[in-house]
């Protein structure tokens, strides 16, 4: 997986578990996309030290990751909800469905869009 969307849903996911400086500088740096310097400038503190705070917060990240693996379960499942999606598109190519099952896929292929967003 690209490492910036890996970055963002690890912030997604773990980011309320961060102090509010360590937000601060990840999110102005990754979402507001600042430099180090201009971090820096803002925070009154070194280049050296936004640096190390980023470095920091993206193994703090990787870590709950590591432990929760809430990341990885939401990949595996949005992955799974694509599959069914595939299997009811199919299915809905048969040509001698019921109303009743025709209904009953649509009600599924609903709530599969509704879950992948």
């Amino acid at each position: 997986m690209d490492e910036l969307l890996q970055s963002a849903l690890l912030y997604d996911f773990y980011g309320e578990l961060l102090t509010q400086k360590q937000k601060q500088v990840y999110e102005l740096y990754h979402q507001n996309d600042w430099s180090l310097s201009e971090i820096a400038q803002e925070l009154s503190i070194s280049r050296q030290a936004v640096r190390d705070q980023l470095k920091r917060t993206e193994k703090i990240l990787q870590e709950y990751e590591k432990k929760l693996q809430l990341v990885s379960m939401f990949l595996e499942q949005k992955k799974a909800l694509w599959h069914i999606t595939s299997i009811i598109a199919e299915i809905k190519r048969e040509e001698n469905l019921s109303f009743s099952s025709q209904k009953k896929i649509e009600t599924i292929e609903k709530i599969a869009d509704e879950i992948i967003g």
